[in-house]
């Protein structure tokens, strides 16, 4: 289980179930876990700071890596 965490102010943004041992390139939206600050507009995700975290694609969100970090652990895949 992963925790994505602002870049720019360093609040907790989702719990988010990885499967496979790359990058974080998208979340799929049915393995966000839990949700503690995100607001969805204009076709983006935003943290509450006003970074632009990615784009909502339907299913997932194509992250942009420079926006988010993370910690935790990924499931083998």
């Amino acid at each position: 289980m992963l925790v994505l965490k602002c870049a720019a102010c360093r609040r907790k943004l989702w719990r988010y179930r990885k499967i496979g041992p790359g990058e974080v390139h998208r979340c799929h939206k049915d393995r966000i876990e839990r949700i503690w600050n995100m607001e969805e507009r204009q076709g983006k995700v935003w943290c509450p700071c006003g970074r632009a975290l990615g784009i909502d694609r339907g299913g997932h969100y194509a992250m942009d890596k420079k926006a988010f970090t993370y910690s935790g652990t990924k499931q083998g895949g």
